[in-house]
């Protein structure tokens, strides 16, 4: 069997992405409650900064697991935001902190 010639496919142009615009309700500053507060500040901010700033702590602190890092083990100020639980995981963390802004 003879080989057939196969055409060369012209190379697709990308197109120049577009910077991407945030959320603007993800950019809305958020008051954290005064349980929330003594960890992260008492200041408005938007819920990324919020995180950010618990994540910071959580770092600070070294109470992020060592065998699962997907797990943080709570101190007493974490414990109030985590509603008493000693071990919560990342993806459960967000959930219950959201019950600590408005």
């Amino acid at each position: 069997m003879a080989k057939k010639a196969t055409k060369a496919k012209p190379a697709a142009k990308k197109a120049a992405k577009a910077k991407r615009k945030p959320n603007p309700a993800l950019m809305k500053p958020v008051q954290p409650d005064a349980v929330l507060g003594a960890v992260v500040g008492n200041k408005a901010a938007p819920r990324g900064q919020i995180t950010k700033k618990l994540w910071d702590y959580i770092k600070k602190n070294g109470l992020q697991d060592a065998k699962n890092k997907r797990n943080i083990n709570a101190d007493d100020a974490l414990k109030a935001v985590f509603g008493g639980k000693k071990t919560v995981t990342m993806f459960e963390m967000t959930k219950l902190v959201s019950k600590h802004i408005s």
